[in-house]
């Protein structure tokens, strides 16, 4: 147990110690680039925060593409910085073409920010969930079951997606404060109406 805890300490402390370098490399480079003050400090924070986002929209599901993009703007800037400061950039006369950067970074940084953060994600389609579903079943054969034709519903639904169903049903409710209705339902979830009716009557 103490050695695990050492362990993440002694990461958790590098961590810290890159940031603090990162952070004060950019700092520098705006300070240089004619942003003095507290919009010199602003900078690093806004180039740290876009890489979050980024970070946590890779890591739940949605437009991956999009994620990355952000996540390598960010990560190029950052690096940028921390290059520029290792001798290769005269703090003290500063490139027009590099204030030009500097200067633009907020609105970038606003976009960036603004389409991570208000981008819906995207919902799992119908297929999806049942592709999954059939991933995680055990491959042995199993003998199928044999209902009364009494019981079986009129379209069959497979369970996951009914469970699908009630969690998208349960985000709408949430978001809206009305229940879905089918043709909502079944825009979401990507099937038929039949299919879509079935499980509206389930849920």
């Amino acid at each position: 147990m103490r050695a695990q805890l050492a362990r993440v300490d002694a990461v958790l402390v590098q961590a810290l110690i890159a940031a603090a370098l990162s952070f004060a490399h950019i700092h520098d480079v705006a300070m240089a680039a004619g942003q003095d003050g507290w919009k010199a400090w602003a900078y690093p924070v806004s180039v740290d925060l876009l890489l979050v986002a980024a970070w946590r929209r890779l890591r739940s599901s949605g437009a991956k593409a999009a994620a990355w993009c952000w996540f390598v703007i960010a990560l190029v800037a950052s690096l940028g910085a921390n290059v520029a400061t290792a001798g290769l950039l005269d703090l003290g006369d500063v490139s027009a073409w590099l204030r030009i950067l500097v200067a633009g970074w907020p609105a970038v940084a606003f976009l960036g920010g603004t389409l991570l953060a208000h981008s819906a994600p995207r919902a799992a389609t119908a297929a999806e969930v049942i592709a999954d579903q059939e991933n995680e079943t055990d491959p042995a054969p199993e003998p199928p079951a044999i209902d009364a034709p009494a019981e079986r519903p009129p379209v069959p639904v497979p369970s996951a997606l009914i469970n699908h169903a009630r969690k998208v049903a349960a985000e709408h409710h949430t978001r809206t404060g009305v229940p879905i209705d089918t043709p909502t339902l079944r825009a979401r979830l990507g099937v038929p109406a039949p299919m879509a009716e079935a499980i509206a009557a389930q849920l």
